[in-house]
This record gives C-alpha cells, sequence and structure tokens, in this order.
C-alpha cells in the first residue's frame, strides 16, 4: 500500500502521515518544506517514506507531480497543502491570491481528477481533499481562501456522488474542520473563539471516516452543530457574522506575522 500527502510537513498533514504509516502504508510526502519532510521520513523508521519538494503555487509543479508518480500505484491521496491571505479583497496583492488559487484550488483539482483516473480503473483507492469549516460560508477580509475552500468541497461532493452511481469502490471525502491547533492557525490567530481540536484527533477521525466512505467529515461537536444551525439563518447573515469574527482580528499582527501566515503552508 502507497499514500501521497501533500503539506505532509506539519500539522494535520504530518500527523496523517504518521496514522497511514502505522497502518501499513508506504509513503510520498511532499511540501516545500525539505527540512520538515526529512525530519519526519527519520521518525517513520517502520516503512519506506520518499520525499518530494514541491511548489504546487506553481500549477505546472502539479502536473509534473502526477507525472513523476503515475507509476506508483497509489492506493492513498491526500490532498492537504494549501494557504491563506489575510486582508481585504481590495488590497490582497493579485499575485498572491493566485498562487493560493493554484495551491488550493488548481493543484487540489489536477491530483484529484489524475489519481482518481488510475484508482477507477483498477475500482480500489482513497482520496481525502482537506477543505475547511470555510468551505460552508463567505468570507469577508479573508475572501479568497474562503473561496478556494468552498470549491474544494462541492467538487468533491459532486464526485462522490458520481462514484457512488457508478458502483465504485473508490471512496473521496473531503475534510472540513473548524479550529484546530496548528501552526497555520496560531499565526492567524483565525480561532473564532472556539477551543481547537487537536491535529492528530482530526486526522485520526479523517481517516477513520474516509475509509468508510464518508462524503463530508466534520470532527468535533461544536462544529457539527455550527453546521446544522446554519440551514436556519439568512446568508446575509451568515456573511456579516463572519465578517465580524474575521474583522476583531485586523491590527493584532504584527508586520512579521501577517509575513509568516501569508507563507504558512495550511496543515
Amino acid at each position: 500500500m502507497k499514500a501521497l500527502i501533500t503539506g505532509a510537513s506539519s500539522g494535520i498533514g504530518k500527523e496523517i502521515a504518521r496514522i497511514l504509516a502505522a497502518m501499513g502504508y508506504d509513503l510520498i510526502v511532499a511540501s516545500r518544506n525539505y527540512d520538515k519532510l526529512t525530519e519526519l521520513k527519520a521518525e517513520l523508521k517502520n516503512v519506506n517514506v520518499r520525499v518530494i519538494t514541491i511548489d504546487l503555487s506553481r500549477e505546472q509543479d502539479a502536473i509534473d507531480l502526477y507525472e513523476h508518480l503515475k507509476d506508483e500505484d497509489i492506493d492513498f491521496l491526500v490532498n492537504n497543502a494549501g494557504f491563506g491571505a489575510y486582508g481585504r479583497f481590495l488590497d490582497v496583492p493579485l499575485k498572491k491570491e493566485l498562487d493560493l488559487i493554484h495551491t488550493n484550488i488548481s493543484a487540489v483539482h489536477i491530483l484529484t481528477k489524475c489519481f482518481l483516473q488510475d484508482m477507477v480503473k483498477k475500482n480500489k483507492g482513497y482520496i481525502l481533499n482537506v477543505g475547511s469549516s470555510a468551505g460552508f460560508l463567505a468570507g469577508p477580509t479573508f475572501s479568497s481562501y474562503y473561496a478556494s475552500k468552498n470549491y474544494v468541497v462541492r467538487l468533491t461532493e459532486a464526485v462522490h456522488e458520481e462514484l457512488r452511481r457508478k458502483g465504485s469502490n473508490v471512496k473521496i471525502s473531503v475534510l472540513c474542520p473548524g479550529p484546530v491547533n496548528t501552526n497555520f492557525n496560531n499565526v492567524a490567530d483565525v480561532k473564532f473563539c472556539l477551543n481547537g481540536l487537536s491535529p492528530d484527533f482530526v486526522a485520526k477521525y479523517a481517516i477513520e471516516k474516509t475509509m468508510k466512505g464518508k462524503m463530508v467529515i466534520i470532527p468535533g461537536f461544536t462544529m457539527k452543530v455550527a453546521k446544522v444551525a446554519q440551514r436556519f439563518v439568512s446568508e446575509n447573515m451568515l456573511t456579516r457574522i463572519s465578517y465580524n469574527v474575521q474583522s476583531k482580528k485586523e491590527g493584532q499582527r504584527s508586520d512579521t506575522e501577517q509575513k509568516n501566515f501569508n507563507k504558512a503552508e495550511h496543515a
């Protein structure tokens, strides 16, 4: 068995790597951070671990990654790499938003489509796309990130239904956690006034539900309740609430923290 995990250098991606290794999966771990990946490789001595450094903000890199690995017989794909860009839509540089779109949307789309075609031919395999609770909402002052996660959620739901109707044994799921105690959230201060879940709990829950064929995976009781509650609130009100939550964070970051956040790899 073999798994490919993008964004595996920290947070949820790193914990998923540990879990799949414990289950006997050989790993291909991909990220921009070579040092952290090699540390992970040194830790996971019970399986074969291959390290690939890649920047998925370059759209071609996702295509090249598939071409490089298409003969590896990938059984489990985890699309976890991603990042956010905080700020009002008019203020965030276009280049940064395009990098975000390539990482959070294009790379997920490309890798999902390419590896899914291979899995369908074999009639087996798992794909876990890491979304966010942001994928259920609009996010004023965080608009591109929220929009990108909406894409991931809806794409996964659509493909899940297509596979179900086809009677395929391939499983595809989207993980939509709320706050998680990772570097991404700590730097960004995006905790929504809720206690964050531990990344190891989220990872274990995600893998368990993916293997059971769950379409949308929402770890934690609070976020499950929040998702149900959204049905009874208008879109206008949800967007206003989202704006109020996000705007409280404005001015709380130093310039250094903002730069770190914009470079942070989503875990």
